[in-house]
């Protein structure tokens, strides 16, 4: 395994890869030589400043996680990652306090006048008069995001004797009052209650010039902004306008839409009140240490078959999230792999049932295990992160459903796979603590551990069929390790089928063989990856 950190991300990361990987530091580079050299790393490790590109993640062809060293991942192509079926994960909590902190500054900064009266008192002046600032005691703090920062920025603010509003459409009412602010339903009410505002959210389409020539216009005249987030969550162009009128009294900006060319910003020739600082935001000793540990123990965790606590593409295999139904994911993706290779005809619809214990529990993590079982079987490169995307991008359905008919096992894991031509379910379940099982197929019940190498026979009911493939698979010099014959639970016929596992690969000319047997109907090899 090979590791590629960059972008000036603290040592102490690299001792920590140093037990699975060869960890090479370099400087940043431009996307050529990046693409170039990504070739032959398992992961690469960033700050802000290197851009990971579609033509960076297509030429990381063992790519298998990008790390970002902080919260944002706008530098990196989460969609180009996603369909190569690299992993992105961050450190959403690492550098907390100290944006937390850069937003508090930024507004008791701008709030007393401090750059522009440290300045004037370099060069020799004494204005006291001209710098005098008001207090934030009283005002009202206005807050956009209510994520950990966000949360952070509240505490301090009302220790602070500031009234807190916050706007977030992802939290409750009930979390927000707890810690003594107030919740706005709605931004059109917002705006006019603020006399400071605060930006603590990631830059989606949502929020891109979310703060923007009307929004400004609908803001108490002289309200005090503060950015530290993201750059293009506000127009720059329209707060400069705003704070040149008057409509906006200050700002305290410390991320930009042109980083790191800050000439290219508005601002930078703007005329009123504006503070800048270069993305201090997560600047700290402290904070950079934390999230290079953070993100180098994700990659460490990943590259050793492990899970990611904070994946941006697959939020759906966080570790938090795993945890609960860890013990069926080996299960429900064999499951998958079983279904699709007994299924003859072009996939059309997935349909997945938990049942038991199962169905008090988030089981989007199985949901995906299923799909990446089903598509490894006729799909290249399939991992944890791509297999929904192929199922998107093909057009199949899959729906998900909880059932609470009594249930005999601790949990169990139905998959109906639907083609053009048929239709079949296989049924795993755990029937003990650590004992996973397949336990039907169609109609079939049974109860047999999931095996690299397994052949589905279905033959008539009659004397002699299991010592004859028996003997041909001897006679191919083929191991039998277990072997079970199973009826239906109707016996509405005559036909059982016997699922025999074995030590190796079943070749097609004794699968061949064995078909040519009376009475065998249409036996199957099936792999799979226990």
């Amino acid at each position: 395994m090979k590791v590629l950190i960059t972008d000036k991300i603290n040592e102490a990361a690299g001792k920590i890869l140093e037990g699975v990987a060869q960890v090479d530091f370099i400087p940043t580079l431009p996307e050529d030589e990046l693409a170039e050299k990504i070739k032959d790393y398992d992961a690469l490790m960033i700050r802000s400043q290197t851009k990971v590109t579609k033509k960076i993640l297509e030429a990381g062809k063992n790519l298998k996680i990008v790390g970002r060293a902080g919260v944002g991942v706008d530098n990196v192509d989460i969609d180009a990652a996603t369909q190569a079926g690299v992993i992105v994960v961050n450190s959403p909590d690492g550098n907390t306090n100290a944006a937390a902190e850069h937003t508090l500054a930024l507004m008791l900064a701008m709030s007393r006048n401090i750059p522009a009266a440290a300045k004037s008192t370099k060069d020799g002046k004494w204005e006291r008069s001209k710098f005098t600032g008001v207090e934030v005691f009283g005002k009202t703090l206005g807050i956009i995001g209510f994520g950990k920062i966000g949360q952070h920025v509240a505490h301090v603010a009302i220790a602070l004797g500031m009234n807190v509003v916050v706007s977030d459409p992802y939290t409750t009412k009930e979390a927000v009052e707890k810690i003594g602010a107030k919740y706005v339903t709605s931004l059109d009410e917002f705006w006019g209650q603020c006399d400071y505002i605060t930006i603590h959210t990631p830059k989606t389409k949502e929020t891109t010039s979310l703060i923007n020539k009307n929004t400004l216009n609908r803001m108490k005249k002289g309200v005090r902004i503060i950015n530290c987030a993201r750059g293009g969550i506000i127009d720059e162009a329209a707060l400069k306008e705003a704070l040149e009128s008057g409509q906006v009294q200050a700002a305290a900006i410390d991320v930009f839409e042109t980083e790191p060319d800050i000439t290219a910003s508005p601002l930078y020739s703007c005329s009123g009140n504006v503070t800048m600082t270069p993305h201090l935001g997560a600047s700290t000793a402290e904070a950079q240490f934390n999230v290079a540990i953070d993100v180098a123990e994700q990659i460490k965790e990943v590259l050793s078959g492990g899970s990611a606590k904070a994946a941006i593409n697959i939020p759906a295999l966080k570790s938090s999230v795993i945890e609960p139904v860890k013990d069926y994911m080996s299960l429900a993706e064999n499951i998958g792999a079983l279904v699709k290779q007994i299924s003859k005809g072009n996939l059309k619809n997935i349909n997945i049932t938990v049942n038991g214990n199962l169905s008090e529990l988030n089981v989007a993590p199985l949901e995906v295990a299923v799909q990446k079982g089903i598509f490894s079987s006729f799909v290249e490169s399939v991992n944890f992160v791509n297999a929904p995307l192929i199922a998107k991008n093909r057009g199949i359905n899959v729906v998900t459903s909880k059932s609470q008919k009594d249930c005999t096992f601790l949990g169990s894991i139905s998959v109906t796979l639907t083609t053009d031509i048929e239709e079949n379910t296989v049924t795993g379940a755990l029937i003990a603590k650590n004992m996973p099982r397949i336990v039907r197929i169609n109609d079939y019940n049974m109860s047999i551990e999931a095996e690299e190498h397994m052949l589905i026979v279905p033959h008539e009911n009659k004397p002699s069929m299991v010592a004859k493939v028996a003997v041909v698979i001897g006679e191919h010099n083929i191991n039998i390790n277990r072997m079970q014959v199973a009826q239906k639970s109707n016996k509405s016929d005559n036909v059982s089928i016997m699922i025999i596992t074995t030590d190796k690969d079943v070749d097609d000319l004794t699968m061949e063989t064995i078909n040519k047997i009376d009475g065998i109907k249409n036996a199957q090899y099936i792999k799979l990856n226990p």
